[in-house]
């Protein structure tokens, strides 16, 4: 019976002599990912590959009065009389284009300044007033085309029933 007790002490201890080991190398390797991550989390395995971006300085357009080929290169808007004041009354609400592409008469400027006035807090244009209408109506008339040219060159067909 001694040697039965013996042999199953020898084998309790060789378990617990594996155990204890084992439980050794889990904690080292757990000490050593700690380490890994804390003492520089760039080589972390678990960081996303996020992809490398260089960041480039545009040059920026100093000259904001640049004008080539008679147009005001930031606005878009044609250099004539009354260009400046335009810009400096009508852009800073909204784009140069909103102007551009409302093609109106005298009177309909006129009544299209009064309703920003009345509704949209466009302060009083004074003498800027009839320059800025004098630039517009000159620069950009009303077309008397419709929101689209008309198709030309094509060969119609008649449907069949």
């Amino acid at each position: 019976m001694k040697k039965q007790n013996l042999d199953t002490l020898k084998r309790d201890f060789k378990d617990l002599y594996r155990k204890t080991i084992l439980a050794s190398v889990v904690i080292a390797i757990g000490g050593i990912a700690l380490l890994y991550f804390i003492v520089d989390p760039n080589l972390s395995a678990f960081k996303a590959n996020e992809p490398k971006t260089e960041i480039v300085e545009i040059p920026a357009e100093n000259d904001f009065n640049k004008i080539e080929n008679g147009i005001h290169v930031a606005t878009g808007f044609i250099e004539a009389p009354g260009m400046t004041e335009t810009i400096q009354n009508c852009t800073n609400c909204h784009s140069s284009k909103l102007v551009m592409q409302n093609r109106m008469n005298e009177e309909r400027w006129k009544s299209t300044i009064k309703w920003m006035q009345e509704t949209q807090n466009l302060w009083d244009l004074g003498e800027n007033e009839a320059v800025i209408i004098n630039y517009l109506v000159t620069n950009y008339p009303p077309k008397k085309v419709g929101r689209r040219a008309v198709l030309t060159d094509v060969e119609w067909y008649q449907l069949e029933k």
